[in-house]
């Protein structure tokens, strides 16, 4: 499977669920927002998120400090 990923281009062998892509970045789900191909993807939707061959990925991770 081809994604991209904050401008750059990856691929990953099978078909992939967004928490599962998440995992393999090592990026806990509850401290990222994720963008699929323009729109947002709400938290609670995570888990029903199949990926698709060329779809385009803005993930922002939370990082909080003071």
């Amino acid at each position: 499977m081809r994604l991209k990923i904050n401008g750059a281009v990856r691929q990953f062998p099978g078909d992939l669920m967004l928490p599962a892509l998440l995992e393999k970045l090592q990026l806990p789900a509850a401290r990222v927002a994720v963008e699929r191909n323009r729109t947002l993807v709400h938290r609670d939707k995570y888990s029903s998120v199949r990926l698709e061959d060329d779809d385009e990925l803005e993930i922002v991770q939370l990082v909080g400090g003071g």
